[in-house]
């Protein structure tokens, strides 16, 4: 079956069934620069039908035991390792290289954490006379759109952590890469009750109509700050509640007490994993100046020795971005000791080393989400702490030092969603992550990213009927 063959058994997972509207999607092959094939496309009529189909499931699907919807979860969970190979082949059309399908088993990985979770209910008083308690009880609707760069991972941890709640769900995936999410819409169509999951893949009209439909209680988001703002103004017209998981500008500070070599080997593994495309990832480095030179050599090293494995980035957008920044850098005296021009068809860039940049440049001041490194020297480690804070986003942050003590009171003087010592990304199901300032609102994973898809309800039970 050739790949067109395969896209065109796709469509939108619509209360149940596989809906197309005739309209489609070219997907590009980042590796190529090539339109690889034609997806089908969701249109606003459709985002009506998923809303009216996920408002009519909620009240059955909210009264389900909540063992029964875990049940249902690992079911989901399972599917998507059933047609593992086959998500492999697209996400490696999509993404333009043949690791891309690998967030498809960290989906997996969350998929049966969340499977295996209770909610928490709060006992705040429990005697004779009366029981005091706090339970999670589900929002209703929720709209969940997941970003191009990991679509797969984020679109099922917000459906599965919805569904757990009680929701019901109408997502949506980017429409640079639709192809792996919507074979999951089509292995996960006869496990769900109708109506409880709903997938669409569509552009920037479908998505300003599914975040200001009525029907939707809830907003989760991961993307750009940009578009993070322009999702809180409409929600925040019918008092819809949000969550969003939106950019970074990680910095990492590095002492001089460090061995430069292993520090190199774990900032650039964080830095370039995914060729820079992941918002939690070390995104500008503050070295002190006694090992800056050290650190820098040993990062090109790694970038030269490394430079093959980069996939592409994925979309053209992206692509045109990094090449603007890194030329506006060397304009105002910035030197790319390693990259710093494509080289190549379709997507690729190398990974780029910078020096000579610091804070009003824009390699430095904004966020690059590609593989472009900037290196900035310091003698004053309180100057490296208020330019890692002197920006508006504030999603993580890491200390890298052979003094602990030091490392963790200078930790948490970084104003971000997640600190680090000696350590940048890492995911895991079960550790709340989300950012401050401009990089979001709310929490994803664990028990507080639970509770961001529920409301907290008190319940007030007095246990005896002489009242009445």
């Amino acid at each position: 079956m050739s790949l067109q063959e395969t896209v065109d058994g796709l469509g939108q997972l619509i209360n149940g069934e596989l809906v197309t509207s005739g309209e489609t999607i070219a997907v590009v092959n980042p590796a190529t620069g090539e339109v690889a094939a034609q997806c089908p496309a969701a249109t606003t009529a459709m985002v009506d039908d998923a809303m009216a189909a996920a408002a009519s499931a909620f009240p059955a699907w909210s009264t389900t035991p909540e063992a029964q919807r875990r049940a249902v979860i690992r079911q989901l969970a399972d599917a998507i390792e059933a047609v593992y190979p086959e998500l492999e082949t697209l996400a490696a059309v999509e993404k333009g290289n043949a690791g891309g399908a690998a967030e498809g088993f960290a989906a997996i990985w969350f998929g049966r954490h969340i499977a295996e979770q209770h909610l928490a209910v709060d006992v705040i008083e429990d005697t004779p006379d009366r029981q005091v308690t706090v339970v999670r009880a589900p929002v209703g609707v929720v709209t969940a759109i997941a970003p191009w760069n990991a679509p797969m991972l984020i679109i099922v941890e917000k459906i599965l952590t919805a569904l757990l709640v009680g929701n019901t769900v109408v997502a949506k995936t980017s429409p640079f890469t639709p192809l792996a999410t919507l074979r999951i819409a089509k292995a996960w169509k006869d496990i769900a009750p109708p109506g409880v999951v709903n997938i669409l893949a569509g552009g920037d009209e479908v998505g300003k109509a599914m975040v200001a439909h009525p029907t939707a209680r809830m907003i989760s988001f991961t993307g750009s700050a940009a578009a993070g703002r322009s999702i809180a103004a409409p929600a925040a017209a019918t008092l819809k509640n949000v969550l969003l998981e939106l950019g970074g500008n990680d910095a990492a500070i590095v002492l001089g007490d460090v061995d430069v070599t292993k520090v190199a080997e774990g900032i650039f593994a964080s830095a370039f994993l995914m060729s820079g495309q992941a918002c939690a990832l070390v995104k500008r480095v503050y070295a002190h100046e006694s090992i800056y030179d050290a650190l820098v050599a040993e990062l090109a090293e790694i970038a030269q020795k490394k430079a093959a494995e980069l996939p592409p980035l994925t979309t053209k957008p992206q692509f045109e971005r990094v090449k603007m920044l890194v030329d506006d850098a060397i304009a105002h005296g910035g030197k790319a000791v390693t990259g710093g021009s494509p080289t190549g068809t379709g997507y690729f860039y190398p990974p780029t080393i910078m020096t000579g940049v610091g804070p009003g440049v824009r390699v430095v001041d904004e966020e690059q989400f590609g593989p472009v490194l900037p290196i900035v020297p310091f003698s004053d480690v309180d100057w490296a702490i208020e330019q890692a804070n002197g920006t508006e986003y504030g999603l993580c942050g890491s200390i890298w030092t052979a003094d602990v003590a030091l490392g963790e009171q200078l930790a948490t003087r970084l104003v971000c969603g997640t600190v680090w010592l000696n350590q940048h990304t890492e995911i895991d199901p079960k550790i709340p992550f989300g950012g401050v300032k401009s990089s979001g609102i709310g929490r994803n994973n664990g028990q507080v990213g639970t509770d961001a898809y529920a409301e907290l309800q008190t319940r007030i039970f007095y246990k005896k009927s002489d009242r009445v």
